[in-house]
């Protein structure tokens, strides 16, 4: 089976993204499929998860309950979850993800302070996420954003160790802020600060030639050459391409060693594997595991090197 037809025989949420990104099909065609996201699949069944308290499993950023020795980090709580319907492409003006909406907006908390969800919480990390969620699902996070601008480190970039001295950025901290900058811009227009705090944000990973340190070339951690699905709030190097991807434009040269790293792990028969997968309690599984053939992982790679002129 060709790798194209492969992927087209797999869940909407990821049908509706190679036809548009892949295929080049008609927008008619692509809507269409986008719009089975809600009803069917991965979508639907993560929709029907919600508790009647706006909730996924009865928590915020964590669970209501979860057993705190068991390894990785639950992923089942509402912030994970609405960031998997955002990957998966929800159409936010749909009756399904406007009702999800309205509930978390009316019961979501913040375990760390009790904050409103949309309103964030302290934590630079998270509250890309929140600027992320928000922008794409039409909310006001203005005043998410303003405090995201305010903790922009010297060297570009962000940190969630800030709070506690940190004065050097970190990659998972500053790609989680720079998602969310860039949808709030693509979606609620931004804003001049937020621009240019964001191109000092890219300015931060294009240094280090996205897994480099900056200091002495090496590489920064070893995990981030593994291409894992879902990301959650890691880094690695797929996932920093797949910003500058949705960025658009020319790619700067810079990126080219990671992009050739992404190219070395493509196998004979055209797929990416899923690697690296972050342990913790999950809804329900995607793929097949680690060292299989990952649909999330090929879709990605491919309009990546597409993007770069392959």
């Amino acid at each position: 089976m060709e790798v194209l037809d492969w992927l087209l025989d797999s869940d909407p949420s990821i049908r509706w993204q190679v036809l548009r990104d892949l295929k080049d099909a008609a927008p008619a065609e692509v809507n269409a499929e986008r719009a089975r996201v809600a009803a069917h699949g991965w979508g639907a069944r993560l929709l029907a998860l919600q508790g009647p308290d706006g909730q996924w499993d009865g928590g915020t950023y964590y669970p209501a309950s979860f057993d705190e020795t068991a390894p990785g980090q639950p992923w089942t709580a509402t912030t994970y979850s609405l960031l998997l319907l955002r990957e998966f492409g929800l159409e936010p003006g749909s009756d399904q993800a406007r009702r999800a909406v309205a509930l978390v907006r009316g019961n979501s908390r913040w375990d760390e302070g009790g904050q409103p969800f949309f309103q964030g919480e302290v934590e630079p990390c998270i509250n890309g996420m929140t600027v992320a969620l928000g922008a794409y699902f039409g909310e006001n996070v203005d005043g998410v954003v303003a405090r995201l601008l305010g903790e922009q480190l010297d060297d570009g970039g962000w940190n969630c160790e800030a709070e506690n001295g940190s004065t050097r950025s970190s990659f998972s901290t500053t790609i989680d802020v720079l998602e969310g900058l860039l949808e709030y811009e693509r979606v609620a227009g931004g804003s001049p600060a937020a621009a240019a705090a964001r191109k000092r944000g890219e300015e931060y990973l294009l240094e280090r030639r996205l897994f480099r340190r900056k200091s002495t070339g090496a590489v920064v951690d070893e995990d981030w050459l593994q291409f894992s699905y879902p990301t959650r709030w890691f880094y690695d190097v797929l996932r920093g391409l797949e910003y500058f991807r949705a960025v658009g434009g020319p790619p700067d040269e810079r990126v080219g060693e990671a992009v050739e790293l992404v190219r070395s792990k493509q196998q004979p028969d055209g797929t990416w594997l899923l690697e690296n997968t972050h342990p913790g309690r999950i809804h329900f599984a995607m793929e097949d595991g680690d060292g299989r053939p990952s649909r999330w992982n090929t879709l990605r790679a491919l309009r990546v090197l597409r993007w770069y002129g392959d």
